[in-house]
């Protein structure tokens, strides 16, 4: 189970990387604000990470920071209209999560085969699994 601060750091890094063009559009934000509530995270706390980020704490748990990856590949999908800047920060976000380049290129090859760039979960995971072993 991760902490406060971790679940802080995970929003904060979502909205970072949210903000790309300075705005935020509305699926967007409804994608975050679901997030923040799964992670029980207060509407006052989640407001208050868009001008205030937090200092990124990198999660123990190689799991969670596989479920994180899929979070940021979702939000990344949801426009449908993913640039090479956005590959290339989701890429340098993977490996400061310590994850493995392989499983992140591979997942980032394969995305593009699945209906809305929809990486399903349990592939996701099988391919962190073949990169972890």
């Amino acid at each position: 189970m991760i902490n406060r601060v971790e679940k802080l750091s995970l929003l904060s890094e979502m909205i970072a990387f949210a903000q790309k063009d300075d705005n935020i559009k509305s699926i967007e934000h409804k994608f975050l604000l679901s997030i923040a509530r799964q992670l029980e995270i207060s509407d006052s706390d989640f407001n208050y990470l868009f001008q205030h980020p937090v200092t990124y704490v990198n999660l123990k748990s190689h799991s969670e920071r596989i479920v994180q990856f899929h979070r940021l590949i979702l939000l990344m999908n949801l426009d449908y209209k993913v640039s090479s800047k956005q590959l290339v920060k989701i890429h340098n976000f993977g490996l400061r999560m310590g994850l493995s380049q392989d499983a992140i290129n591979r997942v980032l090859d394969l995305m593009d085969s699945f209906p809305n760039k929809i990486v399903p979960p349990d592939f996701l995971i099988d391919i962190f699994k073949v990169q972890y072993n």
